[in-house]
């Protein structure tokens, strides 16, 4: 991350949730660098310390905020402490998500419920939380971070690829609701990006395909590129709102 603080975002407040690594780490770290005071969210407060720690040693304002997505009530303690705190919530990046692959067959309906419970039940509450204030403030922007798994369908992908589908409609609805309150929204579709989301996958075989298949047979993209993009999206004007980006590995087919 630059140490060198520009003023794009200068005054804004953005809520990132799973900032604890990956591209929601990425994505804090690019806002502050654009100037906004960045509100992070995550399980892992160890991890939201110490990166709170380098994005202040940069010259940057953080704000920890331990969180549970599925949790109604640490959503609320979420938005209440970031408007206590900053007076306002300018963008909410819908990031934290789990991709737990397994065929429909020997799935544990256990990870059918927790993907849906924290990819999409969870960024739909938080954004019915963040509303009425950016409502009330005339402005906002929702940033939800889907995948290319939101567009297509794939065998062994079922749960996760119902969760992303449901992110892009919600989003798209959502958009068409406040488009006239001065609320933009943007679905970010990544394709293969190196991060610790893979390692997380059940299903052993599933693992090593998407591993050997995906991440080594090509350069995946890399957090940062997420974070790019988004920090492209929010600091467009006012009147241009990016309702969709689409991002792939070059060398990726699908």
């Amino acid at each position: 991350m630059s140490t060198e603080i520009n003023s794009e975002l200068n005054g804004q407040t953005a809520i990132v949730t799973g900032a604890s690594s990956g591209i929601g780490e990425a994505t804090a770290k690019t806002l502050s660098s654009r100037g906004a005071n960045v509100v992070l969210s995550a399980r892992r407060e160890d991890n939201l310390i110490t990166l709170a720690e380098e994005i202040e040693s940069a010259g940057g304002e953080a704000l920890v905020v331990p969180t549970d997505v599925t949790e109604e009530d640490d959503i609320e303690s979420l938005v209440d402490t970031t408007v206590d705190e900053f007076d306002s919530i300018d963008i909410l990046v819908n990031n934290a998500g789990v991709m737990l692959l397994e065929p429909v067959e020997r799935a544990d309906r256990s990870n059918f419920r927790q993907m849906i419970e924290v990819n999409l039940l969870g960024l739909m509450n938080l954004t019915h939380a963040t509303l009425p204030i950016m409502q009330k403030q005339d402005a906002g922007h929702i940033v939800n971070v889907s995948s290319t798994a939101g567009r297509q369908a794939s065998a062994a992908c079922s749960g996760y690829n119902a969760t992303k589908f449901g992110v892009n409609a919600f989003t798209e609805a959502t958009r068409q609701e406040v488009t006239t309150d001065g609320i933009r929204t943007t679905i970010i579709e990544p394709g293969a990006v190196d991060t610790e989301l893979q390692d997380h996958i059940p299903d052993e075989e599933i693992k090593q395909q998407i591993e050997e298949g995906l991440i080594e047979s090509m350069t995946p993209l890399e957090s940062e590129d997420i974070a790019r993009a988004i920090a492209y999206a929010v600091t467009q004007p006012q009147h241009v709102n990016v309702n969709e980006l689409l991002i792939r590995p070059t060398d990726q087919e699908r």
